[in-house]
């Protein structure tokens, strides 16, 4: 029964046989709750495909179970929040991310702590790298006018060194606290 029904929910999503044989290889309660979690989610294929991926390997990591990975507390909580289903899917792929790469979450969120210990005003975003896939930061300015962007710029002229160190850390040459080895 729990086949047929995956079988036609990646029918339905296009997932390539490959993962949907991976899918089936899994213990009972790992596959099915998978595919709960899924068909709730209205999980896209690509969501399918990274979520399975995810699993595999936080099991491996964790000697854990696909099962007992899902029904950790942090992803139950996002499982049952309210909230869309697409939206929640992308959330629990976060969550997956971050039990996968622990120290690479770590680094994001200091560095997020780091933006936001700058106090920006609301004309000026620090954008930083998704997943520090690359050493870009990028500063964006919004002003309406003379007065607004004079503010803005003497703003970052005060925050000059922090932002430079803030660039060096995402550039790798400043680790700080960020411990990624």
């Amino acid at each position: 029964m729990i086949e047929l029904r995956l079988r036609r929910f990646a029918e339905e999503k296009s997932l390539p046989p490959a993962h949907v044989q991976k899918w089936l290889a899994l213990d009972e309660p790992g596959r099915t709750r998978l595919l709960e979690i899924a068909e709730t989610l209205k999980m896209r294929a690509g969501q399918c495909v990274a979520t399975l991926a995810l699993l595999e390997e936080v099991s491996i990591r964790e000697g854990q179970t696909i099962a007992e990975i899902l029904e950790l507390p942090t992803l139950r909580r996002i499982l049952n929040s309210p909230g869309s289903g697409p939206g929640r899917a992308r959330l629990v792929l976060d969550e997956l991310r971050a039990l996968r790469y622990p120290q690479l979450h770590r680094a994001v969120k200091y560095l997020a702590e780091q933006v936001a210990a700058l106090n920006l005003p609301s004309t000026i975003k620090i954008v930083l790298p998704r997943d520090l896939a690359s050493d870009q930061v990028r500063v964006e300015i919004v002003a309406q006018g003379k007065a607004e962007m004079e503010e803005a710029l003497g703003y970052l002229t005060a925050k000059n060194l922090d932002l430079v160190r803030l660039a060096e850390m995402v550039a790798g040459l400043d680790a700080g606290p960020l411990d990624l080895e």
